[in-house]
């Protein structure tokens, strides 16, 4: 690999690198020296008070604004989920946030009501027969999540983070991979990088790489990039793996 990327430096050639995840979690350390040696420092704090306050504000202000906007939307989701087969509405479920904090997210349901009738978790499959005509669209167009925006007042989730994982999935995930709960130091979030980025068969291992992408390059400038990007996949479903990279660097290496 060394002698390859010295090749292409040689020859003035673009790079690119599929990272591991320690690449990715050095991307946030700090530099330091001890004496005469360079060091890297990873502090796997998270985000600071201050930006974590900020962000909160953002998100409890913002909900606020728009949740008078998605009453009717959200009034229609319910009427054609009602219509569809007459079970609930509302599908509460416990997921995990901030510190392996547990919560129970809020969504419209878009499966069967006995869709987990034997108690075992399973993660929903592109054409899952589980889902329900209506749960099929509304999943499309992500107007399932709507009702999380009560999640975020309350304080549980924000608009923008890594999606919350259910326990159970977590824990298989982290034996697997152990940097899984390094996604636990963010609130977790409505909609996030892998979200834009990724599709029902992205591995998660991948999105687990973009999450931590997101954690390491943060800022509340990115969270306004990601929403901006998440409305165009709600009314354009069929872009949601974008071609675009919004963590690149604003510089155009050559």
């Amino acid at each position: 690999m060394s002698l390859s990327r010295k090749r292409c430096s040689d020859t003035v050639l673009r790079v690119y690198m599929a990272p591991k995840i320690s690449d990715i979690i050095v991307r946030g350390a700090h530099e330091i020296n001890l004496f005469d040696s360079p060091l890297l420092l990873c502090r796997n704090s998270g985000l600071s008070f201050e930006v974590r306050a900020t962000k909160r504000i953002i998100d409890f202000v913002l909900a606020l604004i728009i949740l008078p906007f998605l009453l009717i939307p959200m009034a229609a989701v319910a009427l054609a989920i009602k219509i569809d087969d007459g079970g609930p509405v509302i599908y509460k479920q416990e997921r995990l946030t901030t510190r392996g904090k547990r919560f129970n997210v809020l969504k419209f349901r878009s499966m069967k009501v006995d869709a987990e009738k034997d108690g075992v978790a399973v993660l929903a499959k592109d054409h899952d027969s589980r889902i329900t005509k209506v749960g099929a669209f509304i999943r499309k167009c992500r107007l399932d999540e709507l009702p999380q925006i009560f999640n975020i007042i309350k304080g549980d989730m924000s608009f923008v983070g890594p999606r919350p994982e259910r326990p159970e999935i977590a824990a298989e995930y982290e034996k697997e991979m152990p940097e899984f709960s390094f996604r636990l130091i963010v609130k977790a979030g409505l909609t996030g990088y892998a979200q834009i980025m990724g599709k029902y068969d992205t591995t998660p291992y991948d999105k687990l790489r973009m999450d931590l992408m997101y954690i390491e390059k943060y800022s509340i400038m990115l969270d306004f990039k990601i929403i901006l990007m998440t409305i165009k996949t709600m009314i354009f479903p069929g872009d949601t793996n974008e071609s675009e990279n919004i963590l690149k660097p604003k510089s155009d290496d050559k």
